[in-house]
């Protein structure tokens, strides 16, 4: 997953940092699990008095901003491997995705994703096909073969299985039948 939620200028922490600004933790709780929210709630409340002095409100914000963060990942089911700088590469697809949401339109991110899985169907069609004639033999080309064989079937194996999973289930080549790359 490309950095975002977990950057200072993702969607999490620009909430966090709006509900500091208004002093409103609502702006934020959308971000956490429910069992979660309480936790957030406690340190907002702590936070809320430190900005005042401006010697340590910066450090206040930072903590208030690493802990949405946190709970965040963690209610997603992943690791929380501290606040990332802002400006981190977000990767082709999620600026994409963001833009649809602002216009209301997904024609963009379809075509985007359509022309990648396009190319990769292509790609890795074409690598089999042209290994094929080897399927038989000598052992080292028909080893290619298969790779490229069994590697194009798991590979729209995983492709199918993100299509029809929920955004945060996690896609395992176990899942697949077979862990080719």
């Amino acid at each position: 997953m490309p950095p975002h939620c977990d950057t200072l200028d993702g969607p999490v922490a620009t909430a966090a940092k709006k509900a500091l600004e208004v002093e409103n933790v609502n702006l934020v709780l959308p971000y956490v699990p429910k069992e979660s929210e309480q936790e957030v709630v406690n340190v907002f409340e702590k936070v809320l008095p430190l900005r005042k002095q401006l010697d340590v409100a910066g450090v206040a914000d930072t903590h208030f901003f690493e802990t949405v963060v946190r709970v965040h990942r963690l209610g997603e089911g992943e690791p929380y491997t501290g606040l990332k700088p802002a400006g981190l590469s977000e990767g082709p697809v999620v600026p994409v995705a963001e833009h649809a949401i602002e216009t209301g339109s997904p024609d963009e991110l379809l075509q985007v994703l359509t022309d990648i899985v396009q190319a990769q169907i292509k790609e890795r069609f074409e690598r089999v096909m042209a290994l094929q004639k080897y399927a038989d033999g000598p052992v080292d080309k028909a080893r290619e073969y298969v790779e490229a064989m069994l590697g194009l079937q798991v590979w729209a194996h995983k492709l199918y299985l993100c299509a029809q999973s929920d955004p945060h289930d996690k896609v395992h080549s176990h899942e697949a039948g077979h862990s080719h790359e």
